[in-house]
């Protein structure tokens, strides 16, 4: 995968619809990346950890939800540790390739802007690199929508890509594409989170893999209202 170009804010109204991409590539990441966790000993940590707080308090009736969950594998770490499970892709065919290798998950197609779920019916959202492809005028929109369908005391854990201004990528996967990405500061995506009314418990910020694209990672865990 070739590195995207760094960019401005790109306008919101030029901005590249994902779902002609995902779509595109769906067998092809699920290939590369299905295991990547294998190879991320901080997020595995951090993901077993959120496991063992949301775990205890997930059913079928209050699933965790893998928002953005691309080819399934963070909501399957998840599953293995005991989580009740829902992802959710904008994707159609991230959410068949997400099925194929998860046969004994829920997956479903969905919009993290515009959610089909009663509010309060979620114990926790894990939304691992899936916020970057909504412009930066409209991430509110999509945090705000997740502290809707929280329940109260609901887990969130965002990681997103460090950096100012966005990301494009006209290449993926050795397939031609149009990508855009935002890039956050980890006070900015603090920021955000509590805007929105997110009460954060922990931020953090680690270098990239030697495998991963060079851009910081992000993550951000935070706890809705009461």
């Amino acid at each position: 995968m070739s590195e995207p170009e760094h960019r401005g804010d790109t306008d919101p109204g030029l901005w590249a619809d994902p779902v002609p991409t995902y779509d595109k590539v769906a067998r092809s990441y699920a290939e590369k990346f299905v295991d990547e966790l294998d190879h991320k000993p901080f997020d595995q940590e951090l993901l077993t950890r959120y496991a063992g707080i949301v775990g205890p308090r997930s059913s079928r009736a209050l699933p965790v939800c893998d928002l953005g969950c691309g080819p399934g594998h963070i909501g399957a770490y998840l599953a293995e540790r005991g989580v009740d499970v829902l992802g959710i892709d904008l994707s159609p065919g991230m959410v068949a390739q997400a099925r194929r290798s998860f046969p004994a998950l829920r997956f479903a197609p969905g919009d993290m802007t515009a959610l089909d779920l009663p509010a309060g019916s979620l114990a926790g959202i894990v939304c691992f690199y899936a916020l970057i492809h909504i412009p930066r005028v409209r991430v509110s929109v999509a945090l705000t929508e997740m502290r809707r369908s929280l329940v109260a005391g609901g887990q969130l854990l965002l990681s997103v890509h460090g950096g100012v201004g966005s990301l494009h990528a006209s290449e993926m996967l050795e397939h031609p594409v149009s990508l855009d990405a935002t890039l956050f500061t980890l006070s900015e995506l603090r920021a955000v989170a509590e805007a929105a009314g997110f009460e954060v418990r922990e931020a953090h910020e680690r270098p990239p893999y030697d495998e991963e694209i060079g851009t910081p990672r992000l993550y951000v865990w935070a706890t809705s209202g009461t």
